[in-house]
């Protein structure tokens, strides 16, 4: 593995420019302060009720997401630089996921192989010929980027679904101006805390042709048993947005409306947060008990706007991701500003073999996975997990991809003997609509262990505010 990126410091060990103010503040620290700012930060997070959930042993249980004080910082000019990368990802994936429910002329021309859409459990045939408001389809979207070094940055993975955790996001950034406002006085800072209202304006943006005036938005969840029930009560109270179950909806007339404790009232904007399947019992799955029947005959027939759309997901497959630079390209007519990690697709008789005769050094995922579930990380993992995982790919070697182990970069944490340098990712948090939205900063996730490449909170990963200093 090539050397690691320390975004503190650089070769020479001198303090780079973005974390000269940082540095600074470090140096005043006692372990004292820590530990009281540590337990403050956790009490916040705890009165907020803000869980993530543990999946083991046939059960769920839930835990605080570790949060550490010392903010990951980039330039303005680093900034800069991501975001155009990001906006370009955008737009073509909501041109990718248009192509592929109408004229699929990326199919046509080879660029992307047939069978691994058409046969994709993510690919929902009933959005075929659907024309969502403003062509958009996924207007929520979380890009995973890692960096390995002071100019490279790689898109991990692409979330088109029903990304989560900006409510991390949001609440970092609160807790650390509410335990350290002086660093705020020091430098600019942007701000993410209009994240909500810059939501808002997205979906009014897509509320469909049939609305007049104010859009009604209403934020759909499964129910306080969710582990990211409290993001979408936050969302919604933010955003002034009514919070409903799908027993809360119901349609008629060929319209959706919200029962209320007067008349009903017509909606306009469904933000759900709830898989496709779930989402109508009369078009997907029959025996949902979550979603709202007869809400997909609506919107197919323009009247209410599901953000995101069902059938998104066909831009965040895993084994789609790795044709994105392809995607990039056939819509956008320019090579990508950000790149992908070389990917190896196991469906590949070349590519198994040669994953096959490498675990150990290599990440390997499944297709559809997340969370940090179902994956092998090669390089520490023991013989006996290298082997089980072996047998599994044998088995189903069309539901995993492999990437290199990469270097990902590290930043200052704070741990159990003093601060060290641990692992990072980033999700910045993009907005498409009217125009493309992206928030400054996004949510630093960090491994906590010694070592770890794995930074989801289910493996034992915690979050960081996230700063991008304004010029």
């Amino acid at each position: 593995m090539a050397a690691i990126f320390n975004e503190m410091h650089d070769k020479a060990e001198q303090v780079r420019s973005p974390y000269l103010r940082i540095d600074e503040w470090l140096g005043t620290l006692k372990k004292k302060d820590v530990e009281r700012a540590t337990r403050e930060a956790e009490a916040r997070f705890r009165r907020q009720g803000i869980t993530f959930a543990v999946y083991g042993n046939n059960e769920a249980s839930e835990r605080l997401i570790p949060f550490d004080i010392v903010p990951r910082v980039f330039a303005a000019s680093e900034w800069r630089r991501l975001t155009a990368g990001i906006e370009q990802r955008v737009r073509a994936l909501n041109a990718f996921i248009h192509d592929i429910y109408h004229r699929q002329e990326i199919l046509r021309a080879g660029r992307v192989p047939q069978d691994i859409i058409i046969n994709n459990a993510a690919f929902v045939p009933e959005m075929v010929g659907v024309d969502p408001a403003r062509g958009i389809y996924a207007h929520v979207i979380g890009i995973d980027i890692v960096r390995i070094s002071e100019n490279e940055f790689y898109v991990l993975e692409d979330n088109c679904r029903t990304p989560s955790g900006v409510s991390y996001m949001l609440e970092d950034r609160e807790t650390m101006m509410h335990l350290f406002p002086e660093l705020f006085l020091r430098q600019r800072v942007a701000p993410v805390e209009n994240y909500p209202a810059m939501l808002r304006s997205t979906l009014e943006s897509v509320a469909p042709p049939a609305c007049k005036g104010e859009p009604t938005i209403v934020v759909l969840t499964p129910g306080i048993h969710n582990s990211a029930f409290f993001e979408h009560a936050f969302l919604a109270d933010e955003m002034g947005a009514e919070l409903c179950e799908g027993s809360d909806l119901f349609v008629q007339d060929g319209f959706l409306y919200m029962r209320t404790t007067q008349a009903p009232q017509r909606v306009d904007v469904v933000y759900r947060r709830i898989d496709d399947a779930f989402l109508d019992p009369l078009t997907f799955k029959p025996d949902s008990g979550i979603g709202v029947p007869g809400i997909f005959d609506v919107y197919r027939a323009g009247r209410v706007t599901i953000v995101n759309a069902p059938g998104s997901g066909i831009a965040d497959d895993k084994g789609v991701y790795t044709y994105i630079p392809e995607v990039i390209e056939f819509y956008t007519g320019e090579k990508p500003l950000l790149k992908n990690v070389k990917t190896w697709r196991c469906s590949e008789t070349k590519s198994l073999q040669y994953v096959l005769e490498h675990l150990s050094e290599l990440v390997v995922k499944e297709v559809h996975g997340s969370g940090g579930y179902g994956m092998l990380v090669g390089p520490t993992s023991s013989k006996r997990e290298i082997e089980a995982f072996r047998a599994k790919l044998k088995a189903r070697p069309d539901n995993y991809i492999a990437q290199p182990t990469l270097a990902l970069s590290a930043v200052p944490t704070f741990t159990a003997s003093g601060i060290a340098p641990r692992h990072v990712d980033l999700r910045p948090f993009v907005l498409s609509g009217d125009r493309v939205r992206i928030t400054p900063g996004g949510l630093t996730r960090v491994a906590l262990k010694k070592g770890s490449l794995v930074v989801n909170s289910s493996q034992g990963g915690g979050t960081k505010d996230t700063w991008v200093l304004e010029d």
